[in-house]
């Protein structure tokens, strides 16, 4: 952990200042499009619909396997040639990598663009939400946009920010790859559907087990973050997270999205369409579900704030190992 946290504070620090350049993407992709080219490839050769239930799970424990050794041996390639390259100053180049790996930058400016989406228009605020939610935009009035957005920060405040800075502190570059990897399987293939059910088994049960301890990490900076920004509740966010986080259908969501709720006084998540499917689940939080453009904004800086007590945690377990 100790050369993780500097890789770690680094890449933080890179992405919050100039997240992934659109200009770079355009040229050479991202990481995760990368793996996620790899995870395409091996699920059209292996996931075969003619096999038995058995067989495409056990193609799919292989080919999750496969997916994360490539990552792992790859991103300490990276790491190795660094080292012996740039000796004790590889922590700065090995950040700029990992910090392609965290959406701190991303995740706001996308969330932000609902709330100014809606303040012009519906239209404008269904067309910016569908790009960061799954549900069809069309069947969302006003407030179940502002909701999807606010679920949406919380959720992926966990899964996208949290989470790949717990395991490039434990690990370095390669930590962070491999939860990206294990995250990137779980998201294309992890479904409950015909095709996937069988197949993603394992990379579902693996983000589950993953994202458990940054699940509760997020929920708890989220709760002292509401108890720093002005008009926020901390002691709703904590009963809201006690009350109603295990009642959340994802073992994980729950706790960022119960703690954000708790804190704005709404109610988050509950039932939602996805493809004119109602999926039934419960309300985090006891406020109203009227969300708002405001709301958004408050919760954007609830997450601003949640971002800096992380960087503060690890910046402080840094100068406590150093001592």
């Amino acid at each position: 952990m100790s050369f993780g946290l500097p890789v770690l504070l680094t890449a933080l620090a890179a992405d919050a200042c100039f997240g992934y350049p659109a200009w770079l993407f355009a040229r050479i992709g991202h990481p995760v499009t990368w793996i996620g080219r790899m995870i395409a490839a091996l699920e059209q050769r292996l996931n075969d619909p003619a096999c038995s239930v058995s067989a495409r799970r056990g193609r799919g424990v292989v080919a999750l396997a496969a997916t994360i050794v490539a990552v792992a041996l790859a991103a300490a390639g990276i790491e190795t040639a660094f080292r012996i390259a740039l000796g004790g100053w590889a922590f700065l180049a090995l950040g700029l990598l990992a910090g392609s790996l965290i959406a701190q930058r991303s995740l706001h400016d996308h969330v932000a663009r609902v709330a100014d989406g809606l303040d012009r228009s519906l239209a404008e605020g269904r067309a910016a939400v569908a790009h960061i939610v799954g549900r069809d935009p069309q069947s969302l009035d006003e407030a179940a946009v502002a909701r999807a957005a606010i679920e949406s920060l919380a959720e992926n405040f966990s899964d996208g920010v949290v989470a790949p800075a717990f395991f490039t502190a434990l690990a370095g570059l390669a930590g962070g790859a491999v939860y990206k990897a294990v995250n990137t399987a779980d998201s294309m293939v992890g479904h409950r559907t015909p095709r996937h059910e069988a197949y993603g088994w394992a990379a579902a049960r693996l983000d589950d087990w993953v994202n458990l301890p940054a699940s509760r990490l997020s929920a708890g900076l989220l709760v002292l973050a509401a108890a720093i920004v002005p008009g926020c509740s901390p002691a709703g966010a904590a009963r809201a997270v006690l009350r109603d986080a295990r009642r959340h259908r994802s073992p994980n969501a729950g706790w960022p999205e119960a703690a954000m709720a708790g804190a704005l006084s709404l109610r988050l998540a509950g039932p939602r369409t996805y493809g004119g499917v109602t999926v039934p689940d419960h309300w985090m939080g006891g406020g109203t579900p009227a969300a708002t453009p405001g709301d958004i904004r408050r919760a954007l800086r609830i997450y601003r704030t949640a971002c800096l007590l992380q960087a503060g945690l690890w910046a402080l377990l840094l100068a406590v190992l150093a001592v």
